[in-house]
Formats: structure tokens, sequence, C-alpha cells
């Protein structure tokens, strides 16, 4: 019962990784205010979560709704202990050279901007918590392996998440003096469905392209297999807990080891470029000596 007694802000917690997060802290004994623009689908969770799961509507990419949430759950609870930034989704798809304004823009708000208020409207709560004293109060951002370079997805999200990262960094200088820690998760090909959500698809072709995109992940990665959901949700619980208390302003990769390097530098079976380069150095040795 890491969170026994806490009050806990999740965004983006009707499905996925915010679900499992949701899940975890209630069961852990925080108060969770489970907040989406997914009335339907945040409801339900709030119904079947066992522990004290509130859900409250909320569109992240409006400022206003974002300190309506954190205000309201400081008047009810008396502050706020964790805040989870974790909605978002896939994010204006073009390449840098046909995006359009609006595009960028509409990723940035949801994927940057929101995070950034989500602190700025949280943190007066988090002031002077008890928790604080202990390093518990703390901040948990969603970034991505798509920060750390190109090839993870489209090139908005890929430039908000490494903004996330920088942010995160920053906005731990700026509370470390209120004894507030800040700290960012970077999850790998997870399978939720944040890539296909705004496809206007039939759900069962939804469902068809997560399941390929958990199998390409399997397949791409040295753990074999897909991410879930609750692989991050148990990094964000660690982050936000007093185990990690002496963590701040870092980042926590969570991604079955795809970041690690190209696929031969872990599988065996497959040659790479100094494999290949040994191979041909035997071969100039061979015939020299067949020269000789």
């Amino acid at each position: 019962m890491r969170f026994s007694g806490r009050t806990v802000i999740v965004t983006g917690a009707a499905s996925g990784i915010g679900a499992a997060a949701t899940a975890l802290f209630a069961r852990e004994g925080a108060t969770v205010y489970a907040s989406d623009i997914d009335v339907e689908g945040g409801t339900a969770l709030a119904a079947a979560t066992e522990g004290d799961v509130r859900f409250a509507e909320c569109d992240v990419c409006e400022p206003a709704a974002i300190k309506a949430l954190m205000d309201r759950a400081a008047e009810e609870t008396g502050g706020i202990d964790t805040l989870f930034n974790n909605a978002g989704a896939g994010g204006a798809r073009e390449s840098i050279d046909e995006i359009e304004p609006e595009g960028w823009d509409r990723t940035m708000d949801l994927l940057l901007r929101s995070v950034a208020m989500g602190i700025r409207y949280a943190a007066p709560h988090m002031k002077g918590r008890p928790s604080t004293k202990t390093g518990g109060a703390s901040i948990v951002n969603v970034s991505s392996v798509a920060a750390v370079g190109p090839g993870y997805s489209p090139t908005a999200y890929a430039i908000a998440k490494a903004g996330v990262l920088h942010l995160t960094k920053c906005a731990a200088t700026d509370l470390a003096q209120h004894g507030i820690r800040v700290n960012a998760v970077q999850p790998g090909f997870i399978n939720t469905n944040i890539f296909t959500a705004s496809l206007e698809i039939p759900d069962a072709v939804k469902d068809q392209a997560k399941a390929m995109i958990a199998q390409m992940s399997s397949n791409a990665q040295p753990v074999a297999r897909g991410g879930q959901p609750d692989d991050i949700a148990n990094a964000v619980a660690f982050l936000a807990s007093e185990e990690a208390g002496f963590m701040t302003g870092a980042s926590m990769i969570v991604d079955g080891g795809i970041t690690l390097g190209p696929r031969h530098s872990w599988d065996p079976e497959e040659a790479g470029a100094f494999e290949a380069l040994t191979a041909l150095e035997e071969q100039v040795k061979a015939a020299a000596q067949q020269t000789t």
C-alpha cells in the first residue's frame, strides 16, 4: 500500500497505460482522479476498478480544464501527492515537408503543452504536503523512445516527446525547492490504441492493427514479447513512490530493449557490419596465405 492516503491524478485514464496506472494506484491505497475526454470509458473504469477512483472529464488541450481538475482534487482531498501526465495520441502523421501548422500546433498542445500546464496547475497543490518530507510528492510525465531519435513515430510526435524530456529536467529544478520530484517514463511499443484511436476505421480493424504492432515489436526488440500497459504502470508507480525518493529530473526507458541498437547487436542470427568485417578480414588472411 505505497500510496495509502495519497491523492493521485492520472490523465488519459480511460484506456491503455492510464487505465493500468489508475488500477495500480487505487489498488495500493490512493484516491485516484481518473481524467479523460472519454466520459463513457472513464465512468466505466471508475465503476469497475477496486478502490477509490473518481472520474473527472478533462480535455488536456484546454488549460482551464486542467486547472479545474487540479483544483477539484485539492479541494476534495486537501492537496495532490502525485500527478501522472499520461494523456496523448499519435498526433499529426505528416512528415516535416508536408505537415500543416494546425496539425503541428494540435500535436504540441496535446503532447507537450498539456504536460507543462498539468505541472503548472498541480504544483501549487503539492507544496507542503506531508509526503514531501520523504520525497513522496512527485510528477511523472510520459515521454517516449521516439524522443531518442527518428524512426519510432511520426515527426511531430517525436519532437513533442523530446520536449517532454527537457521539460521534465527543467521542472525538476524549478520544483526542487518545494520537495517535489519530477521524472519521466519512456515507453517503447506498448499494446494500446494510441496510434489507431484517431483513425476512422472499424474497431475490428483497429484490433487487427494493434495485434500487428504487438507482433512487429516483439520481433524488433531483445525482449521477445509485446509491451503491455502494466509494464509502464509498474515503472510509473515506482517513480511516484518513496522507493524512487532519490530520483528527480530522470527518465526511465521501458522499451523491451528496442533502443539498444540494430538487430545484429543482440540477435546472433543476424549478421551485422562488425561480423561482416571480421569475415572479410579472415578472407583476406586466407588469400594472403595462399599467395605466399
